[in-house]
């Protein structure tokens, strides 16, 4: 085999303009271009450092789960590190996130209880009520605490965020890719990784890990969600956690022109201090929109459900009367305080004129947010509301956490900000009581080499498949909207078969240059793995509620499936599915 590893061969953004969907793999294929090639690292394996480092608490993500994760674990009393793949406020979805709600018992204008019931009935039943009106209870208390850290007074979280975490002297790594969780005795006893920057290869040994490692995508264009590749969902998935909620799709969309260009296709988003909203519940798809590009072709316009910005469609996802906003004028009322200050964002028809996310003006594309679910519907199976998994002493809060607080369906505003602030919160203080009651395990030194193999694996292979070649062909099979948006059983089954042949045949024989080429490797494999997942959830799913739409069975089906799918691996390795019905922990003989 000839050493064809040229780093030029394509950039993704070609790839995805030149691939528009399906045709990807065929252009790659009628374009000659190598996946295969031999592997040149870049540096001296046998110099790389390794470091082991004990805690009580892991908290791994630098979000806003991940900061309210380390700060009441804390201040609870125990010894808290913090590791982030990116900088501390700066990955990830977090800063993004313009609007957090809050619910200020003051102002309001109906009760907890009412919210919440209201947000059950737009959700279809699909959310967890518990989840829901926990995030209303503590909202306000967690937004307090952010304004006291300056978090209002810039666009940018860094500085705000490094407040309270070097007040309190909280020790944080960034720029670490956490690969693996450690499970000895049934109970999780740490976590490991490496650095992007100084070829160190970290081993955690903590009481308990928080997951606050957010959703993830395929690295779709226009939405800043590229460093995000589900691993810590596939993470603890491989140690034997149960997930949920791969069904549930967002839908946004994003703009033809420059579709990759994410700084535009947020127009001023990203220069725009946050607010604070109030009680507005919606039913805000997406997937419908995705649906009139199917049946009419583009260009769509996204707007509120019914408002008629788009020509008329028959069937599709179903929208309830309550929340069908055909105009202003006919809106039914539903609790809606509106924003803190009273003013909604500016939405601009062209870029850089101010407006809202991608979708919300000028001419719009399809699949920008392919690969991500509705946020905090899909992640670990929580057992309890303290943000606890089914493995003693792992925690998940966030989008890490499948606490389907909004359900399959975008609801409140702003309440996802809000969400992961107060899960955060809550796991890191139940992580603190948790740590308090258990001695520090040591880990086995044979469990420490074989997970530094499996770390270093993409490394040390002489030719491979360049992740970036498998990705972009992932990208190829999971983001046409006829596949995850507009979903039907064949096109389904055929998107499966390729999934299945990257996984047994690509996936072995992953190569990695550099510490970035080995991240891309385990982001890869994170990322196939949750195809698979989405796929074959997607498939178990015979009906279509919120954002879950079937062409094949179009109708809401009450009878069969009030029911979230949860997603393990069997005792054999096999990934095995389970209905856990609507309103209902999982069952103490399934954990």
């Amino acid at each position: 085999m000839t050493n064809t590893n040229n780093r030029n061969e394509i950039t993704r953004r070609k790839f995805m303009g030149l691939a528009g969907g399906a045709i990807g793999m065929a252009t790659l294929a009628s374009m000659g271009i190598a996946g295969w090639a031999a592997n040149k690292t870049d540096i001296d394996l046998k110099s790389l450092k390794y470091i082991e480092e004990e805690t009580d608490i892991l908290v791994i993500g630098g979000g806003m789960a991940g900061l309210f994760a380390a700060v009441k674990g804390h201040d609870a009393g125990a010894k808290t590190v913090m590791i982030s793949k990116g900088r501390l406020g700066s990955s990830g979805q977090t800063p993004f996130a313009k609007g957090i709600f809050a619910y200020d018992p003051n102002t309001a204008k109906v009760s907890i209880d009412e919210f919440t019931a209201t947000v059950s009935r737009s959700a279809l039943g699909s959310n967890n009520s518990v989840y829901t009106k926990q995030m209303a209870e503590h909202s306000f208390a967690r937004v307090q605490e952010l304004r006291e850290w300056g978090f209002f007074d810039s666009a940018l979280y860094n500085k705000s965020f490094s407040k309270p975490i070097n007040e309190r002297k909280i020790a944080l790594l960034e720029r670490i890719v956490i690969t693996s969780l450690i499970k000895e005795q049934g109970k999780i006893v740490g976590a490991a990784g490496f650095s992007l920057d100084d070829e160190k290869v970290y081993i955690f040994n903590a009481k308990s890990v928080i997951l606050c490692t957010g959703a993830g995508g395929f690295k779709p264009n226009g939405f800043p969600i590229c460093d995000l590749t589900h691993d810590g969902t596939i993470m603890a998935y491989n140690i034997g956690a149960k997930v949920t909620g791969k069904e549930w799709n967002d839908g946004h969309l994003g703009q033809a022109t420059n579709a990759a260009d994410c700084f535009n296709g947020w127009h001023n988003m990203f220069e725009r201090k946050p607010s604070v909203n109030g009680i507005e519940v919606h039913h805000d798809l997406g997937v419908d929109l995705n649906y009139v590009a199917y049946t009419n072709g583009n260009p769509v316009q996204m707007s509120p459900p019914g408002a008629g910005a788009n020509k008329k469609t028959s069937g599709g996802p179903f929208t309830p009367d309550e929340f069908n906003r055909s105009g202003q004028e006919n809106r039914k009322e539903g609790p809606m305080n509106g924003p803190e200050d009273g003013k909604r964002p500016p939405r601009g028809e062209k870029s850089g004129e101010g407006g809202g996310p991608p979708g919300m003006g000028g001419v719009s594309v399809g699949g920008s947010s392919a690969g991500m679910a509705i946020h905090k519907s899909e992640g670990l199976v929580p057992i309890n509301d303290k943000c606890e998994s089914n493995i003693p002493g792992l925690y998940a809060a966030g989008d890490a956490l499948g606490s389907h607080m909004s359900g399959g369906i975008y609801t409140q505003i702003g309440s996802s900000l809000a969400g992961s602030a107060v899960q955060g919160a809550i796991a890191g203080e139940a992580a603190a009581e948790y740590s308090a009651n258990i001695s520090t395990h040591v880990i086995s030194k044979g469990k420490i080499q074989d997970i530094k193999e499996k770390i270093l694996a993409p490394l040390h292979r002489e030719a491979g498949y360049s992740p970036a070649w498998v990705t972009q062909t992932l990208q190829g099979i999971m983001i046409p909207n006829f596949v995850l948006y507009v979903k039907k059983e064949n096109m389904l089954k055929a998107a499966l078969a390729y999934v299945e042949e990257l996984r047994d045949h690509h996936v072995p024989m992953l190569r990695a240059a550099d510490m970035h080429e080995l991240r891309l490797a385990h982001e890869t494999v994170n990322m196939i793995t949750t195809a698979e997942m989405k796929l074959k959830a997607s498939l178990m799913r015979k009906e279509s509620r919120c954002s879950h739409y079937r062409m094949d069975y179009p109708e809401m089906d009450n009878e069969n499936w009030q029911a979230w799918i949860n997603i393990f691996k069997g005792d054999d390795g096999s990934m095995q599915f389970e209905k856990q019905p609507f309103g209902s922990w999982p069952k103490p003989n399934s954990i």
